[in-house]
């Protein structure tokens, strides 16, 4: 299998539990936004009123009423604008959206042959098709969304959860949310960062109470 963030809305695989569907569909959700400028159909959910927060309440309820307004009040065109200045470019980006620049300072270092080599025992790769690394921001959203509600129960297990999001996620999500916050062409990826930011914190303590 390859865990390449899609297009459209985040798809979820039967799994019966509600509050773990809404994790996946969380992740698949911020995965969706990291890897591309929202469209028409993905802005128009936001602005259903039967859209809410997928927390009453809680640490999460804030960014994400904040994240909401933001995709209510853009458009395809400007938001693309803004993620082609921030994440674009010939040479080098405004912003870098992968793991391997913040844990080492460089891309395609030592931190992303690590990933590979923890994805491969999961049995995924890289899309075929797909320009970024596997250390993407985005890709690394989308292989948590499928440990959480994939269907091969070898892998996709809460112990596996936790083992990549500590090495793959926590170690470095929170300092590109920090340099996207600080950019002063940040409007729409401010709020997703701030949405990133919150999600992964609240995750670091929920992991960090089943080790307690």
């Amino acid at each position: 299998m390859s865990a390449q963030p899609e297009r459209g809305a985040p798809a979820l695989a039967a799994n019966g539990d509600e509050d773990e569907l809404a994790r996946a569909e969380l992740y698949g959700l911020l995965a969706r936004l990291w890897h591309a400028p929202p469209d028409a159909a993905l802005l128009a959910r936001f602005r259903a009123p039967a859209v809410h927060a997928p927390q009453s309440g809680g640490a999460l309820g804030a960014a994400w009423q904040a994240l909401a307004a933001v995709l209510r009040e853009t458009t395809p065109e400007a938001a693309a604008a803004e993620h082609a200045a921030l994440f674009v470019a010939i040479g080098k980006p405004e912003v870098f959206a992968y793991g391997s620049y913040y844990l080492s300072g460089y891309l395609n270092e030592k931190p992303l042959a690590q990933l590979r080599a923890d994805l491969a025992p999961l049995g995924l790769t890289r899309a075929v098709d797909a320009l970024e690394t596997e250390d993407h921001v985005a890709y690394v959203l989308e292989v948590m969304r499928y440990l959480i509600a994939g269907d091969d129960a070898a892998v996709c297990t809460l112990p596996q959860q936790e083992r990549f999001f500590r090495k793959h996620v926590q170690t470095w999500l929170e300092a590109l949310c920090d340099a996207v916050v600080a950019h002063p062409r940040a409007d729409v990826w401010r709020a997703v960062a701030e949405m990133t930011r919150a999600f992964v914190q609240v995750e670091t303590q929920a992991f960090d109470m089943l080790d307690s």
